[in-house]
């Protein structure tokens, strides 16, 4: 199966740090403008997801006992369902409310393109 989306190492390391700290995480994507195009990580549950929001998948961190979710706005999501995202980290602070703000990190995706051949096992064909 095809992941729609992942962690890089840097991620996975900061999660566990994180998860020490705040307990079960969840990540949510809202592509808004500035610090809101990027993805937030919030204690599990804190963000209230709903009928607005698609479940992308759940992120296995090698060390943590529950997976961590990550929903994305629908709206948001029409724009990017053709890219498998990856979930890093760099230096650097935004200004939204995930808790790596006082890390002096902050959370950015990447994405690439699916193949026709990945496209075509989601059902996005």
């Amino acid at each position: 199966m095809v992941a729609k989306v992942l962690l890089s190492a840097a991620a996975e390391d900061l999660l566990r740090s994180l998860t020490e700290t705040h307990g079960p995480l969840m990540f949510h994507q809202s592509g808004g403008c500035c610090d809101g195009s990027s993805p937030m990580c919030f204690p599990d549950g804190e963000f209230r997801t709903g009928p607005a929001d698609v479940h992308l998948g759940n992120l296995m961190v090698e060390g943590l006992d529950q997976p961590i979710g990550f929903w994305m706005s629908a709206v948001q999501y029409e724009y990017w369902k053709h890219t498998q995202l990856t979930v890093d980290v760099v230096k650097g602070r935004g200004s939204g409310f995930s808790v790596e703000a006082p890390e002096g990190v902050r959370f950015l995706i990447r994405s690439r393109l699916f193949t026709d051949q990945e496209s075509e096992a989601l059902g996005l064909l």
